[in-house]
């Protein structure tokens, strides 16, 4: 009994010290929106090991200032820890995902005064009000993990992948409840609604911690079509790989993915169930020599993005440390922007004018912003540490005038 209270004791500490170190600088600051200026488009970022989601302008690129999205870590730790089942599962996804990632993704509603955050191995969905920053409510997902999000177009419903559980849930935003689930394919990943909210799509990759020569044990790997009102799966098409990052394009029906071990991606034609074209991008930097075990959760290229008209693909190079901007119209890459040895770009999302595409480098906390038309780099952000997801949306005065700029 000592060595267990000693052992919960350590673990509380770190929380606390955690909880109480989250924040870094930003890299300007910018002033607050005025009391009577309208809601301010940003980008959210999600900084997994941090614990925090940093907000940056979507148009001058300044770093906002961040949100504490683990204020209640040392009574969820207390939780996982008291109870044997969730503190096992806790520790099984927490070697496998390298360490502690409490924020997965997170998105904010369309009045811009309400923060949701699926927060990773804490498996849960809390919501924040960005006001004042207080903790509305937190929900527990099935399993052990929750991953990737998607928020309603009208903002009542939030979709997230319960990994573990295989089937994405259904939170009413309003109350925190979960008011339904669909099954996916084997560990359920991205999710995104419909432009126009009818549909779910959810996509799969597989078990990622069995090795690639046991590829065919690793499940389905699954892109699932949901009816958003009533969850009943429309359709699903099987792929030959886990789906990573993925982008449908304006025609509802050209699909492009980054596919588990392809150093590139394929174009898919959802209409006819092929894949079209397979891009075989080139390796660099420490892709050059990285065995395929050894790539971050399977993933060569973790990031996809289209601008604004569709016409290029911002494809992010996780183990080659570059983005490649690649035009749609005949698949050749227009640019490259490189990046430091090491420095893990993870995501692409393209900003609200569909000219920029940010993309995060979770080993530099930093996130890059990429000129779609020229393919250059026009800015660098600092952001917390290890930054992952990245999403558009739009911030109300009063939440923009709650940000310090000191706290990045």
């Amino acid at each position: 009994m000592p060595r267990r209270l000693h052992r919960l004791t350590r673990i509380l500490a770190a929380a606390a010290l955690t909880a109480a170190g989250l924040t870094t600088t930003s890299l300007t600051a910018a002033p607050g929106a005025s009391a009577d200026s309208g809601p301010r488009d940003v980008l959210v970022v999600g900084n997994s090991q941090a614990g925090t989601v940093s907000v940056i302008d979507g148009h001058t690129f300044a770093n906002l200032g961040s949100i504490n999205v683990i204020p209640d870590l040392s009574q969820r730790m207390l939780e996982i820890y008291l109870n044997p089942i969730w503190l096992a599962g806790y520790e099984a996804v927490r070697a496998v995902e390298g360490g502690d990632r409490y924020v997965d993704d997170a998105t904010v509603s369309p009045d811009g005064k309400t923060l949701y955050v699926s927060r990773g191995n804490l498996d849960d969905v809390a919501a924040f009000d960005l006001t004042t920053h207080a903790e509305l409510w937190h929900t527990r997902l099935s399993g052990f993990h929750a991953d990737h999000a998607a928020l309603s177009p009208d903002g009542t419903r939030y979709v997230v992948s319960a990994t573990t559980a295989q089937v994405a849930q259904v939170i009413d935003t309003a109350t925190g409840a979960s008011v339904g689930s669909f099954a996916t394919g084997t560990y359920p990943h991205q999710n995104d609604y419909s432009a126009d909210g009818k549909y779910i799509y959810n996509s799969s990759i597989g078990i990622t911690s069995l090795p690639q020569s046991l590829e065919w044990a690793k499940g389905s790997f699954q892109l699932t079509k949901v009816d958003a009102s009533t969850l009943q799966v429309v359709q699903t098409w099987t792929f030959p790989h886990g789906i990573r990052p993925n982008e449908i394009a304006p025609d509802g029906h050209t699909f492009y993915a980054d596919l588990s071990y392809l150093n590139g991606f394929v174009k898919y034609d959802l209409n006819t169930s092929q894949i079209l074209n397979t891009v075989q991008m080139p390796y660099a930097s420490g892709g050059t020599t990285l065995k395929p075990d050894d790539y971050p959760k399977n993933s060569a290229h973790h990031g996809l993005a289209l601008n604004g008209d569709g016409s290029k693909l911002c494809d992010v190079g996780t183990i080659d440390d570059y983005t490649a901007i690649v035009a749609t119209s005949n698949l050749t890459t227009t640019g490259m922007v490189n990046y430091p040895s090491g420095a893990l770009p993870y995501w692409g999302q393209t900003s609200a004018d569909g000219q920029y595409c940010f993309v995060s480098l979770s080993n530099l906390g930093q996130v890059s912003v990429v000129d779609y038309a020229t393919a250059t780099e026009v800015a660098r952000v600092p952001v917390g540490a290890f930054p992952q997801r990245e999403r558009i949306s739009q911030m109300a005065p009063s939440a923009i005038s709650a940000l310090n700029p000191a706290a990045g």
